[in-house]
């Protein structure tokens, strides 16, 4: 028999989020189903906080159901608040940029889902960060691009030796 998850109940909670204007907590749905190829997080943000950095994957989609609660959804066309029973997805790129914020007196509740294609890269603009994941979800890199270089910088040059 499947698994079951429960949107309504308190689960068992994987992670918390403790930074002043960040307070959240999250379960990985798709970890307590057993599921592999959709991922899935349940979040509880606090009133007055933000739930992740202003972002958007360029490998993966991602959906957003509100399942309690009131959020202001801010994306690239500005804000907009949210009701229960919202949905809104996410695409890749450049028209995929979001971010929610809890500006009701109430803690709000949100489930978040997403395809699971690896490597991704992530940016976010606000703090002109980039990072990317290997196929696993492994972090490789958390960076503010440098100098671009040219592909061959750092090769050897000439013929092989030997």
């Amino acid at each position: 028999m499947p698994d079951v998850f429960n949107l309504n109940r308190d689960p068992d909670w994987d992670r918390t989020e403790e930074r002043p204007g960040w307070l959240s907590k999250g379960a990985s749905v798709s970890r307590q189903l057993g599921a592999e190829l959709i991922g899935g997080s349940l979040y509880e943000l606090e009133p007055g906080s933000r739930l992740w950095p202003y972002h958007t994957h360029h490998a993966n989609e991602e959906w957003l159901l509100v399942v309690r609660g009131r959020p202001t959804l801010r994306t690239h066309d500005g804000d907009r608040e949210l009701d229960a029973g919202d949905m809104v997805a996410f695409p890749r790129g450049e028209h995929g940029y979001h971010q929610l914020v809890n500006r009701t007196t109430e803690p709000i509740r949100v489930l978040m889902l997403s395809t699971r294609i690896g490597p991704d890269i992530v940016h976010y603009p606000d703090s002109g960060k980039f990072g990317a994941r290997d196929a696993s979800g492994k972090r490789l890199l958390m960076n503010r691009p440098g100098p671009f270089l040219d592909y061959w910088d750092g090769e050897p040059e000439g013929p092989l030796p030997g």
